[in-house]
């Protein structure tokens, strides 16, 4: 069945077209032919099939091996949090884009799924004028995640990807890693951006500190602002740190980590002999708000050097230019590096511009983190 009310199921000797093969979970109808229309337009995505339940999706993937799953939060019979907690347990490990609704509940519902297993998640396009309009939107924020998840499968440009790409995994510049420099005073704070993944990298990485940090640690993570919420109050519950979403204006204290809300910059600022969060309204850089990129921009005019720089996974290349900026004022920069990463976009980059001054395993980030903190005690 190409197009209609009922499941679909295209066998792998039936797919028409080479690229990822992509199956389709939701309980609605309507949702399940708007991504199935998205994706259909895009040439190197096939939807190979579709599922009403996560009953149905756990036989689909059995039966189809696909290479990544949209999946709905809330459907009969078994919903999308326990349909990924199964594919996890029989070791499926493609990749799962969770379809969310944009309200406390779905955050919150959305958090428990990729601490689940999920991969990424996307937004339903609530509010949309029309049927143009919402598929616009999907296509806009799905299409260019399933080709940073698998940039090995793409075949060719596909025009339909509006956000920056992150680097190809089967081509790679040469790695040069930056020369450490002496910090032009000591470490008064730690940046730190991610994207795709960032969810739960961020987990990893707060829930591995061992002891309260001893500067301030500022956070992007590309997310909407209900989501940065529930993902600080989160972080708050799972480490020695404390976390919350950063207010406008707040003196910023050691031992604690500031979350940027969704839909705002956030800058830091001097104040006396401490630092201030700003939070600012002003146009998206990189595609994105929060923007890492004005993050580290705002540290090393507050600060100079005695700033450490952190990038995580991500999609795109945000982050790149600030992490130049760390380090050209005598600053240290850490990426994750691309086997530990969801997508190597964000680290990728500021490897690649020449910015990172060490690669590191997600596993080593905040033993890393912690070292600079110590040697650079106030």
């Amino acid at each position: 069945v190409r197009k209609g009310l009922t499941d679909r199921v295209l066998p792998p000797s039936c797919t028409e077209r080479p690229g990822i093969r992509v199956l389709v979970v939701d309980d609605s109808v309507v949702v399940r032919r708007l991504v199935t229309r998205v994706l259909d337009a895009d040439p190197g995505i096939e939807v190979v099939g579709t599922a009403s339940n996560g009953r149905l999706a756990l036989s689909r993937v059995a039966q189809l091996a696909p290479d990544l799953v949209t999946m709905d939060i809330e459907m009969p019979e078994m919903d999308g949090i326990s349909a990924v907690r199964q594919l996890r347990a029989d070791r499926h490990r493609m990749p799962i884009i969770m379809f969310s609704t944009l309200t406390e509940r779905g955050a919150v519902a959305t958090l428990d799924a990729l601490s689940a297993g999920a991969t990424d998640y996307v937004t339903k396009p609530t509010g949309a004028t029309g049927m143009e309009d919402a598929l616009r939107r999907v296509g806009e924020e799905l299409v260019p995640k399933i080709h940073a998840l698998l940039p090995g499968h793409r075949p060719a440009p596909v025009a339909t990807v509006t956000a920056p790409s992150p680097l190809p995994s089967r081509v790679r510049p040469r790695i040069q890693l930056r020369e450490r420099s002496t910090r032009p005073g000591p470490l008064h704070a730690v940046v730190l951006g991610s994207s795709t993944g960032g969810p739960a990298a961020l987990s990893q990485v707060i829930g591995q500190l061992t002891s309260p940090p001893p500067v301030p640690i500022a956070v992007v993570q590309h997310m909407p602002a209900l989501f940065t919420r529930q993902l600080a109050d989160r972080l708050d519950r799972q480490g020695v740190a404390t976390v919350s979403e950063a207010t406008d204006g707040e003196l910023m204290r050691d031992g604690h980590v500031y979350i940027a809300p969704g839909g705002r910059h956030l800058t830091i600022e001097a104040a006396g002999r401490g630092l201030r969060a700003r939070l600012t309204d002003t146009a998206p850089v990189n595609y994105s708000r929060p923007s890492v990129d004005v993050l580290f921009r705002s540290a090393v005019q507050a600060l100079g050097g005695r700033v450490l720089a952190v990038v995580l996974t991500g999609m795109g290349a945000d982050g790149a230019a600030g992490a130049g900026r760390v380090a050209d004022a005598g600053g240290t920069v850490l990426v994750q590096d691309e086997p530990s990463s969801v997508v190597w976009g964000m680290p990728g980059a500021t490897a690649a511009a020449g910015h990172a001054h060490a690669i590191l395993p997600l596993t080593e980030i905040a033993g890393a983190m912690e070292r600079a903190m110590g040697e650079g005690r106030r």
